[in-house]
């Protein structure tokens, strides 16, 4: 192995974390903060577009009360709070 290849190497080691995986890792950062700031009567909207009050907050899950009546899912199922969207208009 050459010094140059070693370099190249390297340096596409180095390329790929910075444009892959250190991205990644800070929205994954951002997504747990935003789930753990969660709490009862905040009003958001699913990733499915569902839009709804949050009723129950359980560890991993949330029960989501709309016009239609409840359901349960996922946090990682929740894309905004729908205060938070409207705040920034």
């Amino acid at each position: 192995m050459t010094p140059e290849l070693g370099i190249q190497l390297v340096l596409m080691i180095a390329v790929f974390y910075f444009l892959l995986i250190r991205p990644q890792q800070q929205r994954a950062k951002k997504e747990k903060a935003f789930e753990s700031g969660l709490k009862v009567g905040d009003r958001i909207i699913t990733k499915a577009g569902i839009h709804g009050k949050i009723a129950e907050l359980n560890e991993d899950s949330i029960v989501l009360e709309t016009m239609a009546g409840k359901i349960k899912m996922e946090k990682s199922a929740i894309s905004s709070e729908l205060s938070a969207k409207l705040a920034s208009k």
